[in-house]
């Protein structure tokens, strides 16, 4: 087969997916806010998850046509992305301030539960069972997340939502359109990038997983990389940082536990002592300045040049690997 129509199915659905993510995601805001849902609840819930439905949808398909590797490479891939890439490149463009007491309490949670998926890949392998435990941990969280967003109020993340919904507004009726139009071209999209993804990697005799973990995980982080450099440069550094913590729970617990459910997946030693371990690595590093070096609750831009650094080195490695340099 020519190399032309999946490349071509890989790019349009990269684009047609980081479209209808960004619909889904503004009209499901809309309805939630119509609908009367406190506004940090919309930031913690809806939007966390509009924001990684793209990666739910990749690896349950990829999942469900015998392709672990893709789901897998998805999930982690984008996590890695979340730190290194977005908030490498959002600090750069400006400093991250972390104000927001909900996030700090969501940090140790996020690193909580990167230790688990860790160890429940321990054995490189993800049953069923081992989904189920991380969907029952993602529902635990989701509900804590519902307990706290009609608890906290007057939250720095809460007021940068404020900003967004009531300079942005929208009505109810094209809200649900865009709701509907969103999810229906997210799951389309996602099916036609991920043959292209498998195409791809079978022409080169490449790994899906590789896939995943570069172009795959790039795509469908693109709208959480689009939405915090624009909260950022609007000083709404609370919303840039609260979308890659909640984009990465979802990830960790849902896409994985989805994936998993679906299809148990063998796992390669690599994805848990490279790709499991830097993701760990980032994660940690992001707890430890969420609380503070001197100080400062801050990413500033020598920390965003060192994560971006960090992106290009693990993206470089990978790239040598596929071309036979490594």
């Amino acid at each position: 087969m020519s190399l032309t129509l999946p490349v071509v199915a890989l790019i349009v659905g990269l684009i047609i997916l980081v479209w209808s993510a960004d619909r889904f995601v503004d009209g499901a805001a809309a309805t939630a806010h119509h609908a009367g849902m406190p506004t940090l609840l919309i930031g913690m819930v809806v939007i966390g998850f509009g924001t990684s439905a793209p990666e739910m949808v990749v690896s349950a398909i990829s999942s469900a046509q015998g392709n672990p590797g893709l789901a897998l490479g998805n999930a982690f891939g984008s996590n890695i992305s979340n730190i290194a890439l977005i908030l490498g490149v959002t600090a750069l463009i400006c400093p991250i301030k972390i104000k927001s007491g909900v996030l700090r309490k969501e940090l140790p949670v996020l690193m909580a539960v990167t230790l688990l998926a860790a160890g429940l890949l321990f054995d490189l392998r993800l049953s069923r069972f081992d989904a189920w435990i991380l969907l029952a941990v993602f529902a635990l969280i989701m509900g804590w997340w519902i307990w706290l967003g009609l608890r906290s109020r007057h939250d720095s993340l809460e007021a940068d939502l404020d900003v967004e919904l009531v300079v942005d507004p929208m009505a109810l009726k094209p809200a649900l359109i865009w709701l509907t139009v969103g999810m229906i071209f997210l799951v389309i999209s996602s099916r036609i990038l991920v043959w292209g993804a498998v195409e791809i990697a079978r022409a080169f005799g490449v790994s899906d997983l590789i896939i995943g973990l570069t172009v795959v995980a790039i795509g469908t982080s693109l709208p959480e990389l689009a939405s915090a450099i624009a909260a950022t440069r609007k000083g709404e550094h609370d919303l840039a940082l609260g979308n890659v913590i909640g984009s990465n729970l979802f990830n960790t617990l849902a896409v994985v536990g989805i994936a998993g459910s679906i299809h148990p997946l063998q796992v390669g030693p690599e994805i848990l002592y490279r790709d499991c371990l830097l993701m760990g690595l980032l994660t940690f590093a992001l707890f430890f300045v969420g609380f503070g070096v001197a100080g400062q609750r801050r990413i500033n831009r020598v920390e965003g040049f060192v994560l971006l650094l960090i992106y290009l080195g693990y993206t470089g490695y990978l790239a040598s690997k596929v071309l036979g340099f490594i």
